[in-house]
């Protein structure tokens, strides 16, 4: 039976917030509010919470995985990150952007992209996750909470807990989040592509 907490989406009680680090520490898989979706995380060394998130979601071996970050210092030890990059995530982040960037050497293999060696990280703005994220110091290996043959994530906590009060060990209600995922930029080659639009401002990324 997975526990249930309320956290303040916008001025997360300590307590709580220290008791969900104990929890991710001890192996779970929990879900949280982000600034787009409720997604599922775990614990980044976790390979058994993470083939966990896999199964949840029906995923296959190609699922692309999230890095969610606390700030750009976090995201330089997964990825390359060039001058020219870290302008364009020092003005997009925090909020509800995934950049896809290629891999740093240090990275191990079952966190990339199978084919392209890439990851996609993120820094959410919404306090929850930012104030897990600080007290944890490292990063959340997630993936948007979409239930397997449902095309959009799951929006209420309670349906949430009731779901899967067997499948994850906590469920944490932030609040409102909705259902559009974020806005994908790839910039893992030579070019920038904007490989999904969702919620984020697209325009931040056209040229001109």
């Amino acid at each position: 039976m997975s526990q249930f907490f309320s956290i303040h989406p916008l001025d997360p009680q300590p307590r709580l917030v220290h008791r969900t680090v104990e929890i991710l520490h001890a192996g779970a898989v929990v879900v949280y509010p982000t600034d787009s979706c409720y997604a599922l995380g775990c614990l980044v060394g976790d390979k058994t919470a993470m083939e966990r998130i896999r199964a949840i979601r029906a995923a296959g071996r190609d699922h692309n995985f999230t890095l969610v970050c606390r700030d750009l210092a976090e995201i330089a030890s997964y990825a390359r990150v060039d001058n020219p990059t870290f302008r364009l995530l020092k003005a997009c982040t925090p909020g509800p952007y995934t950049f896809i960037l290629r891999a740093t050497h240090g990275v191990p293999r079952r966190l990339q992209h199978p084919k392209r060696k890439t990851i996609g990280i993120r820094v959410p703005a919404h306090r929850v996750p930012q104030a897990i994220l600080a007290e944890l110091r490292e990063p959340l290996m997630s993936s948007t909470l979409i239930m397997p043959g449902e095309d959009t994530p799951l929006t209420d906590p309670e349906e949430m807990r009731a779901r899967l009060q067997h499948l994850v060990e906590l469920v944490i209600d932030g609040g409102p989040c909705g259902f559009e995922p974020t806005t994908v930029v790839d910039l893992s080659g030579d070019r920038l592509v904007l490989a999904r639009i969702g919620r984020g401002d697209p325009a931040l990324f056209q040229p001109g």
